[in-house]
């Protein structure tokens, strides 16, 4: 999961760390039997080499300024967006 930009901190509780992921894009499939969502869709925009740091991000088109995200925001679907760049933003998940 860490690979994604997700790591669970503490085992048992549902709110995942957000990381920088080594992927462009990942896309969940949820069990709509059991959650709300169809899909929730991971993407990396200007990954790169020396893009490696998160610039800013977005879930499901809205300002997302958060080091985390809980597992209930998951499960509803969506699509959570990464920029990326080369340089830390020390303003970004404070």
């Amino acid at each position: 999961m860490s690979a994604m930009g997700l790591y669970q901190i503490c085992p048992g509780n549902p709110v995942y760390q957000l990381t920088a992921p080594i992927f462009d894009k990942v896309t969940l499939h949820l069990n709509r039997s059991v959650y709300k969502g169809e899909k929730f869709t991971i993407r990396a925009i200007n990954l790169s080499k020396e893009n490696i740091y998160i610039q800013s991000a977005t879930l499901n088109s809205h300002p997302f300024n958060r080091s985390n995200i809980t597992h209930e925001e998951i499960v509803k679907g969506g699509e959570l967006v990464f920029i990326m760049g080369p340089e830390p933003n020390k303003n970004w998940g404070i």
